[in-house]
This record gives structure tokens, C-alpha cells and sequence, in this order.
């Protein structure tokens, strides 16, 4: 499920606790990232479970409208569509799915408000309203539409991000790709698939038959956790050199997530010799775009390109592939 980028995201984020709490273990620090990765999966579910809750308040609302006293014959004899898709009840009947959900103790049951809001606002789109005029109902639809939501209704989401923010410290900026996991479950569904727990590593889907078979796959788990480590164990050697490069600069004008981001990008040189060192830095730059400055892009670039090679010409890094 997690790619690589999104382990060193993963990684940065704990590495800057660090930076900001040096008194923090080796060991507290491995702990903080075991369960930052594994609440990305936990958020997927949860917004897995938005598919039968959003259909429950669908179902709340026909019974509401046709429980009035003096009822319009569409409020009697209401569009069922949405209500009957096919999606929601793969979720809500399968027993792995809800074992899991009781068993991290998700629900959208206090969430009301949100839910009456999101389908007020579903309601309203073209795309909403050409699906309930369709007179076809096939899984294949139901799924698009579910599709769909996730892709339009969700991201950046105001009321859905302090919801977030308040369940979980660790789904900062994860809800965009845990989405993007509620699409491709979409699009199993849709091909006839049954809901399954993603593993929590690409590395280990692939092994698990979800890629090429005759593809040599390193594990993803051990590139992250070594990652970490190296990092970690190496943090003050290399912002010492870091602060050796820049000596207009005293420590505390270096902007912090730069110093970790080049402090990462040295140590993952360090750790991988057969990782092209142009990939490292590009992985790193891209990262800045989103957790920095906007003159971080050539400031990390540059520095971290010049600090790898001078350590590479001093043997504390070696590379054994082309850079």
C-alpha cells in the first residue's frame, strides 16, 4: 500500500520530532513511525466505511420524508437507487472488513452532521443526478459513483480535516492517499473482486502476486526503518557538515525541515549504495515542494548534491551504481 515516497514523508515527519525533542530513543522514534504508517491503512478503512454510512443516511432520509404527514407521491414512491447500490452492503456484510473497523474502532455514528452535510452536497452534482435518472443498476455504476465522491467531495474538506485532526494525530496530510486506495477498491469491486486488506508495503503486494513475478523486490519495510535509523544515528555528524557548508548561516536561520530533508538525503545516500544518488535528491527535492519553503527546491538540491559527492570523495558514502 505505501510507496516509497511516502515512506520518507513518514520518516522526515519522525526525524523532525527528533530534531525537536533530541531526547527522544532510537527506539521511541522507530515506535513513532511503526504507527504513523500503519494509521494511513486505519484511514483508508475509515474512509472505506464512509461508502455504508453515506447510504445509511440516504436510506434515514427516504424514511423521514415518508413518514410525514401529508407526503408528495416522490415521497412516496421515492428513486431507491442509491439507497440499494451494491457497493455498501460489500462492506457492511463482509466480516473481515467489519472485524477490522470494531476492531480500531472507527465509525462515522458520531459524525452526523458531516454526513447529512456530504449527501446534501452529492445530491446536488450533475454526475449525482444523471446516476439516479440512469434506469441501469450494475455494480460496475454503483462503484463510479463511490468513485467519483471520493475523488470530488473529499479533499480539502474543511469540516473533514478537524474531524480527522481530532481522531488521529498521524493523518495529517495522509487523507489524498488513502482516497486514492478507496478508488482502486472501487475499481476491484467493479472488476467482481472482494474487499481485502491492502498489505501495509507495495513491496509486499507485489510478493503477494499483485505485480510481475519474476520482478526482484526489495522490502519496503526494511528501506524505511533503515532509513530512519541511519538518519537518526548520523543527525548531529551531518548537521555539523551541513552547517560547514552554509557558514553565513547560523543554525538557528536554516530553516528546520531542510536541514532534516538534506540530513535524510545524506544518510539514505549512506545506507543504499546501489540507489542512484539522483534519485535520492530527487525524491527529497519533491518533498520540499510540500513541506518547505519555496526557495527550499534549489537550496536542498544544491547542497545536498554538493555534500554527497564531497562525502563520496572523503569514502564515508559509496556508490555502487551510476549516478
Amino acid at each position: 500500500m505505501l510507496n516509497r515516497r511516502i515512506l520518507r514523508i513518514k520518516a522526515f515527519k519522525v526525524l523532525y520530532s527528533y530534531a525537536e525533542d533530541q531526547s527522544m530513543t532510537l527506539e521511541e522514534a522507530e515506535s513513532q513511525l511503526k504507527e504513523s504508517l500503519e494509521a494511513t491503512r486505519t484511514l483508508y478503512l475509515f474512509m472505506l466505511d464512509l461508502i455504508p454510512a453515506l447510504t445509511e443516511e440516504a436510506r434515514r432520509r427516504i424514511k423521514e420524508t415518508s413518514a410525514k404527514f401529508n407526503p408528495t407521491e416522490e415521497e412516496k414512491h421515492p428513486n431507491m437507487k442509491f439507497v440499494e447500490n451494491q457497493v455498501a452492503p460489500l462492506l457492511s456484510e463482509d466480516p473481515d472488513f467489519q472485524k477490522i473497523i470494531s476492531k480500531r474502532c472507527l465509525s462515522w455514528e458520531q459524525h452526523d452532521a458531516f454526513l447529512r452535510r456530504l449527501y446534501d452536497i452529492v445530491r446536488t452534482r450533475e454526475y449525482f443526478i444523471d446516476y439516479m435518472n440512469a434506469p441501469e443498476r450494475s455494480l460496475k455504476e454503483d462503484a463510479a459513483l463511490f468513485r467519483r465522491i471520493f475523488e470530488d467531495e473529499l479533499v480539502d474538506d474543511e469540516e473533514l480535516e478537524r474531524i480527522l485532526e481530532d481522531m488521529s494525530l498521524w493523518w495529517n496530510d495522509d487523507l489524498a492517499y488513502s482516497l486514492t486506495w478507496c478508488c482502486n477498491a472501487m475499481k476491484d469491486f467493479a472488476a467482481g473482486k472482494r474487499w481485502t486488506l491492502p498489505e501495509l508495503y507495495k513491496s509486499d503486494m507485489v510478493k503477494a502476486g499483485h505485480g510481475n513475478p519474476k520482478q526482484k523486490v526489495d522490502s519496503d519495510k526494511d528501506f524505511v526503518f533503515k532509513l530512519l535509523r541511519t538518519s537518526y544515528v548520523n543527525y548531529g555528524k551531518y548537521l555539523k557538515r551541513i552547517a560547514e557548508m552554509v557558514p553565513d548561516w547560523d543554525d538557528n536561520r536554516l530553516f528546520v525541515t531542510d536541514i532534516e530533508l538534506i540530513v535524510m538525503g545524506l544518510s539514505e545516500a549512506k545506507a543504499f549504495p546501489d540507489m542512484p544518488l539522483r534519485v535520492t535528491i530527487n525524491e527529497y527535492v519533491e518533498i520540499s515542494k510540500f513541506y518547505s519553503t519555496p526557495k527550499s527546491r534549489q537550496f536542498v538540491n544544491g547542497l545536498l548534491d554538493k555534500l554527497v559527492k564531497k562525502l563520496i570523495e572523503e569514502g564515508e558514502i559509496v556508490k555502487t551504481v551510476e549516478n
